[in-house]
């Protein structure tokens, strides 16, 4: 498989009336426009759609099938207190025996709630709930779906029985009527709307469910063999963890907090959120204001720069999306009793270090949920770039890395496209074929004895954030 990026284009919140929403109105322009340069300027015929986004977020339509507003996105502060608020009603160790999804504040059922806590007017006109992936398949094809591997995010979800949960629903006070058929990757969901065919000059070619979770995605793509893995999915987010047949619905998995989402072929992704390169970015994107660093410039600054300064827990909630990163990182610091990181070189090494060490933490966890082996890891996505980042992962659990693809995401999406067209049939196929079409890098533990020591620095750190 040969892969050609012909658009790339930014995913922005927009703030609207102190919230945060995802514009979706110019992102479809900047779809149907990428759409368009196949034929218009590549010559290139595809032969089908598909659509991945990042996970939880919705939109709610009319009985027209208007949208109502702009979705909201999943950082918006709105959702404080809704964990709290509605285990009121469900307990959280009931939430988890229902849908085996780990209990963060911004998944689709939590955001939900603060709609009905805060009376929201767009919940009475409200007859359709879409999740993003949906709503712009939807907008391409006019066909309202949910794709299983997105479904299964919301926590709205029942994996054993495979449809809504209507226990949950009640207790919402939300009829669940608004959902929608739940479809496999893989699916034609529909065909692209005459209108769409003609601006874009593609006529009805198929619109495909693949996994719609870019996650999901991502997953499919890991070049792996055997079962004796775990994958890091690394970008603004981090999930770590195993493929599974079935749901893992544990007294251990609840405590340790992991989720159940849907993958690929009738398989589940068994894993942890953990924050990723979010702090990075943001660290960034506020020292734009000084120097303009390349993401390469400040991981060689920071593999030069002492080690183990500090030790960070990337997943520290005011980490989330505060108004400053640096400033949040400081504040942290001086909570935690830490001295500050030297410089940007230090306060990098300590995101990428801490990173590092919370993947060890979801290991042990993952070993202790599982009796299964985990003998290697695979990085998969855009922090699969980041050299010191692979190289920190593998000292620090002491197991081989292999790193790539970049792009596994698109990869994912696209090699189950070809399944639904028929070119492949198996999720064996499509890890075959990507491991036959992109170039590897490896990387073998080293220095790990240094990172014991740093280890239990993580885990004494946490236990004073009572994280």
């Amino acid at each position: 498989m040969l892969l050609d990026e012909l658009d790339r284009f930014p995913n922005e919140m927009v703030r609207v009336s102190e919230h945060l929403h995802w514009d979706i109105h110019a992102l479809f322009i900047r779809i149907k426009k990428a759409i368009s340069l196949c034929l218009r300027e590549a010559a290139l015929s595809p032969s089908s759609i598909g659509i991945d986004t990042w996970g939880v977020d919705f939109a709610l339509l009319d009985g027209d099938g208007a949208v109502l507003g702009l979705p909201f996105s999943y950082r918006d502060d709105r959702t404080e207190g809704t964990v709290e608020d509605f285990t009121r009603t469900i307990s959280g160790e009931r939430l988890y025996e229902l849908t085996g999804i780990q209990i963060m504040r911004f998944n689709t059922l939590f955001q939900l709630f603060s709609m009905v806590r805060d009376k929201s007017p767009l919940l009475d006109e409200a007859t359709d709930l879409l999740f993003m992936p949906d709503l712009f398949n939807y907008m391409l094809s006019g066909e309202m779906k949910s794709e299983f591997t997105f479904a299964t995010t919301s926590q709205l979800l029942n994996p054993a029985k495979g449809g809504w949960e209507e226990e949950i629903f009640n207790a919402l006070g939300v009829s669940s009527g608004i959902m929608q058929e739940v479809v496999q990757p893989g699916t034609v969901m529909g065909r692209l709307s005459e209108e769409i065919g003609f601006e874009t000059g593609l006529g009805g070619i198929p619109v495909i469910a693949t996994g719609s979770h870019d996650t999901a995605s991502a997953v499919a793509a890991v070049p792996a063999e055997g079962d004796d893995w775990a994958y890091i999915s690394s970008g603004t987010w981090s999930l770590m963890g195993v493929e599974t047949t079935e749901p893992v619905i544990t007294a251990d998995s609840m405590r340790f907090n992991f989720t159940n989402e849907g993958g690929v072929c009738g398989t589940f992704r068994f894993l942890k959120n953990v924050m990723g390169l979010w702090l990075l970015q943001q660290c960034r994107e506020v020292w734009a204001g000084e120097r303009a660093y390349l993401y390469e410039e400040l991981a060689g600054m920071a593999g030069e720069t002492e080690p183990f300064q500090a030790i960070l827990d990337p997943d520290y909630e005011e980490f989330l999306n505060p108004p400053s990163m640096p400033e949040a990182i400081a504040r942290y610091f001086r909570e935690t009793g830490q001295d500050e990181p030297r410089g940007h070189a230090g306060i990098v090494r300590v995101i990428l270090e801490g990173l590092a060490l919370r993947y060890r933490e979801v290991l042990e966890q993952l070993r202790k949920i599982r009796a299964q082996p985990i003998n290697r890891i695979h990085v998969v996505g855009g922090g699969s770039r980041n050299r010191l980042l692979c190289q920190f992962t593998a000292d620090a659990t002491g197991l081989p890395v292999t790193a790539g693809p970049v792009e596994a995401t698109a990869a994912g999406n696209v090699l189950v496209q070809a399944m639904g067209l028929g070119f492949l049939s198996s999720l064996e196929d499509i890890r075959r074929v990507t491991r036959s079409s992109f170039e590897l890098e490896s990387y073998t533990p080293a220095r790990t004895a240094e990172w014991d020591p740093a280890y239990e620095r993580f885990l004494d750190v946490k236990k004073r954030t009572g994280v």
